[in-house]
């Protein structure tokens, strides 16, 4: 095959070289050739004599019978009939939509994420497309930032796990061809996305590289080790670098250490943006700098297609990067099965329409919601709910549809089922009253979402009339579901709020009703951690609810009844309040720490107007049930570099509901050559258990769990002591011991 792609390869042009190397949009082959010139090619700032039938690649198009019309037109009208690849943004669902990425990583089971992301595969398939740009695995510590929701979250041990899941479920596991029914897999974004400062979209990135090699790059490589076909960049600067310009990112540190020989391909107008970034003085710049850094693709812009030629013109050094990436793109489409198949996926999609939005689908997509939601509060066990119980269901999102999130390109809300539509299968409809209760955005807070407010439901009534209503409402009823949230157009990409709260009419309402003495169940939508502080205070029971994709008012109404026992643990920290922010478990140790025994000293790490804990730590989730644990053996007390130090724990389910418990194993290096977190997540384990049942849970530490990054930037284990904790949370591990780790040559 690698003989067949070079011969291919040495019959192109230049120019036929560089347009595989562009990526546009659909509309460019649409019309008549003056139609594209005055329109498409105009507005992008294309050269008019750009032949677009030189293009390798189109994003987003995401209709079955638009990519057969494009791929027949271009194949007969380009000279070497290199087939186009097709690549769309399907992050979490093709149809199906399941819960967003920081969501499912609350279910901390892998397994149910990989079949989800099959799905979506299989849905993409039937539909020709070729590539998906996920999964998307930056570590992120600050709420502020709107993709949150597309993250999975701030450890760097489930950011490993979601990455390879995603891959394995995506693009399957063979080394090279992808099989029938997968797609290929594009990991974003590199690097180090998840931390810009302030938490403000696009901005700049400034870390060490300790830091970015210790808690970033990780989810990465094990993308990488899983088989991603594709990487792309990040938008941000990296420590005054466009990590889109940057060589060293991209070529040393990609290619050559994590050994990455994919497609690279620039994040959306990326390499155009090099000369904002003040990186590139011109186009000219921007493309040679584009194609040093390793940029095999250009997405969405004229920078490749205008200057690569002059670029390269009497420079064989860059005329063999421009060859080098122009295979990179072959071989992808080689190993697609382009070549021999251009229309892969569509030939029998009569026979696989069925498959789209399945019941299969669907039940697996309300399976993931039901694990991915989060029990926070539920005192006096209040849930779940008596059948009997007549409720008021108040609040934006009642029989609110849009809980898909904003990045579910080809969900449709109508296949969504709400909130209220979930509860009507467990209860009669004389025992459920229904109301808005407040506006789901503040008239003030509308205009900042620009375009996006018009895709907002239409607000009716005013406020006070709203308020009312919820309150007469409540007066009638036994419980009150208070259902709340932020809009999905207020997180996402360009999401970046400075207070991620509750908007004010909708705790008003909450406040409103409190009053009334009435048990209050609070459920919220949201992209990421809010600051829930007062909502806590006024709450009886409280569930996190995420964006649950389609199924997601199945999936409450089955939690609400005690149908399924809740099971997720928060991937994300819940700080307390804005000035908390950024906040996550695995700080680093500090000379002068904050002790319970100090009380208010004030020298120590610590806030004089909010105490450090925040409100909801990482690894956090209650159950209907109670789980005791204790620690049954520890094989040894020191270890060797072949050793392992082996746990037995025990689990009991001490309630009167069937559950699943993850019991959690956290470790802390005592001293190393440099300072290390106060705690790492190490392993974890999940247990089904029912009502009075006991069971076993069983880790193994080994030596290449106690690596980290050294102060010469290798990974490495030393010699020393180690913490090891267990419980059900980063903040609750009762069981604890200690052992030594040595090597066997200083013996």
């Amino acid at each position: 095959m690698h003989n067949k792609l070079l011969e291919k390869l040495n019959n192109l042009t230049v120019e036929e070289k560089i347009g595989q190397l562009v990526q546009l949009t659909g509309d460019f082959f649409e019309g008549d050739l003056d139609t594209v010139v005055t329109g498409p090619l105009k507005k992008l700032g294309l050269h008019p004599n750009y032949n677009v039938y030189n293009t390798g690649s189109i994003l987003n198009v995401t209709d079955a019978d638009k990519i057969i019309r494009l791929q027949t037109d271009y194949l007969e009208k380009s000279n070497h009939k290199i087939p186009l690849l097709f690549m769309a943004d399907i992050i979490y669902g093709f149809r199906t939509i399941f819960p967003i990425p920081l969501a499912q990583t609350c279910s901390w089971n892998f397994e149910a994420i990989e079949q989800a992301a099959s799905i979506s595969a299989r849905e993409c398939y039937d539909e020709g497309i070729h590539v998906t740009f996920s999964p998307m695995v930056d570590v992120v510590r600050d709420p502020r930032w709107g993709r949150v929701m597309e993250s999975p979250g701030e450890d760097t041990l489930l950011a490993k796990k979601y990455a390879e899941s995603m891959v394995y479920g995506i693009q399957g596991q063979e080394a090279e061809s992808i099989p029938t029914d997968k797609i290929a897999a594009c990991v974003k974004h590199f690097a180090a996305y998840g931390a810009p400062i302030a938490g403000r979209e696009y901005n700049a990135v400034d870390m060490s590289e300790h830091m970015l090699r210790e808690y970033y790059l990780p989810g990465y490589q094990a993308a990488i080790d899983a088989g991603a076909k594709l990487v792309m960049t990040a938008f941000n600067t990296l420590n005054g670098i466009p990590a889109t310009g940057n060589e060293w990112l991209n070529r040393d540190l990609l290619r050559e250490e994590m050994k990455f020989d994919g497609v690279l391909i620039s994040d959306y107008a990326a390499v155009e943006e090099l000369i904002m970034h003040g990186y590139a003085e011109n186009a000219t710049e921007a493309a040679k700098l584009g194609l040093a850094a390793g940029i095999d693709i250009d997405m969405k812009t004229a920078v490749y297609a205008n200057q690569l030629k002059n670029v390269i013109s009497g420079n064989e050094h860059l005329e063999q990067l421009l060859n080098d990436a122009v295979y990179r793109v072959l071989k992808l489409k080689s190993d697609l099965g382009l070549f021999e198949d251009p229309f892969r996926g569509l030939k029998t999609r009569q026979e696989q329409a069925t498959r789209i939005l399945s019941d299969a689908h669907k039940k697996a997509a309300q399976s993931l919601a039901e694990e991915s939601i989060v029990l926070l509060k539920n005192e006096k066990n209040l849930l779940p709910l008596s059948k009997q119980t007549k409720i008021a269901l108040i609040g934006p999102y009642s029989e609110e549809n849009s809980t898909l999130g904003m990045w579910a390109i080809k969900g449709d809300e109508a296949d969504t089922v709400n909130l209220k539509t979930g509860l009507l299968k467990h209860m009669g409809a004389e025992q459920l009253s229904v109301c808005r209760g407040s506006y789901l955005i503040p008239d003030h807070a509308r205009e900042a979402l620009g375009k996006y407010v018009d895709k907002l439901p239409v607000e009716t009534g005013s406020e006070e009339a709203l308020l009312q209503e919820a309150i007469q409402n409540a007066k009638e009823a036994d419980v009150v579901i208070l259902a709340l949230g932020e809009s999905i157009y207020q997180s996402g990409e360009g999401g970046s709020r400075t207070n991620p709260t509750l908007p004010e009419p909708q705790l008003k309402l909450l406040r409103e009703l409190k009053q009334l003495g009435k048990q209050l169940v609070v459920i919220v939508y949201s992209g990421r951690p809010l600051i829930l502080t007062e909502v806590t205070e006024q709450s009886d029971a409280l569930i996190q609810a995420w964006y649950p994709g389609t199924m997601g008012g199945d999936a409450l109404a089955n939690i609400l009844y005690g149908v399924v026992n809740p099971s997720g643990k928060l991937a994300m920290t819940f700080p307390r309040s804005v000035g908390q922010i950024p906040v996550y478990y695995n700080e680093l140790s500090t000379g002068r720490p904050d002790l319970p025994e100090n009380g208010s000293y004030r020298f120590a790490t610590r806030y004089i107007d909010e105490v450090n804990k925040p409100l909801y730590p990482f690894g956090y989730g209650k159950s209907y049930s109670t789980f005791d644990c204790s620690l049954v053996s520890v094989s040894r007390e020191e270890m060797g570099t072949e050793e392992s130090v082996d746990i037995e724990v025990s689990v009991s389910n001490t309630g009167k509901f069937d559950g699943k418990e993850t019991i959690q194993l956290y470790m802390r290096d005592r001293f190393a050559s440099v300072t290390r977190p106060v705690k790492m997540l190490t392993d974890f384990r999940q247990i089904f258990l029912q009502s009075g049942e006991t069971g076993t849970v069983q880790f193994s530490i080994r030596e290449e769990m106690l690596r980290f990054v050294g102060s010469h930037m290798k990974y490495q284990s030393e010699p020393g002591d180690f913490d090891v904790y267990i419980g059900t949370s980063s903040q609750d591990t009762p069981l604890t011991f200690s052992f030594s780790f040595h090597r066997e040559e200083q013996l």
